[in-house]
């Protein structure tokens, strides 16, 4: 019996071997896959929201409209928490490079782009205020005096105990900023 998510899952894999894979490359993507820290508490809070949805029903169901709209309202919040942790990360196009935080997104376009470079230094663990010994994507932009900021961590949600995809995704955003970005 074919399984068709395993056969989607080989072709990003192929797709990946090279660093600009992709044929319309004026659509933002992203370089690389969430990693499964941030999808395992998306899903977790997809669950909850649907708990809290099945609980509206009843309360509803209990003609208690009031409460009923409450749980309709937290679980659309859940909802709209789950995504936007699914949407966190680095997101590249021939215009620039996106960088999407839980509470802002910063788009900066290739010229402004001085070097994007993975470095070793202390980084958060996975958001927290904790810092470990790690890697991180450096972006160094122009209008900024040369001020960094890190766009990626090998201990973010995306990269903890996967080495070889943070170095993946490093690579290839570090590819697509040599190919775009305007030569000096």
């Amino acid at each position: 019996m074919p399984l068709p998510f395993l056969t989607a899952d080989r072709a990003f894999d192929e797709a990946a071997e090279t660093a600009l894979p992709f044929d319309d490359r004026d659509q933002w993507r992203r370089p690389y896959r969430p990693g499964p820290y941030r999808v395992g508490a998306a899903a977790l809070l997809l669950l909850l929201a649907s708990y809290v949805l099945f609980a509206g029903v009843i309360v509803a169901m209990a003609a208690d409209p009031a409460a009923a709209g409450a749980c309709g309202v937290v679980a659309v919040l859940l909802i709209a928490v789950a995504m936007r942790m699914l949407r966190t990360g680095a997101w590249v196009s021939a215009r620039g490079l996106r960088h999407v935080s839980f509470f802002r997104t910063q788009t900066v376009p290739w010229d402004v782009v001085v070097t994007a470079r993975t470095v070793q230094q202390p980084v958060r663990w996975l958001g927290l205020p904790r810092t470990v010994q790690g890697q991180a994507l450096i972006l160094v932009r122009r209008d900024r005096q040369g001020e960094q900021t890190a766009l990626l961590t090998s201990h973010n949600g995306d990269f903890l105990g996967r080495g070889a995809a943070f170095e993946r995704a490093a690579d290839s955003i570090e590819v697509w900023a040599d190919e775009y970005r305007p030569r000096s």
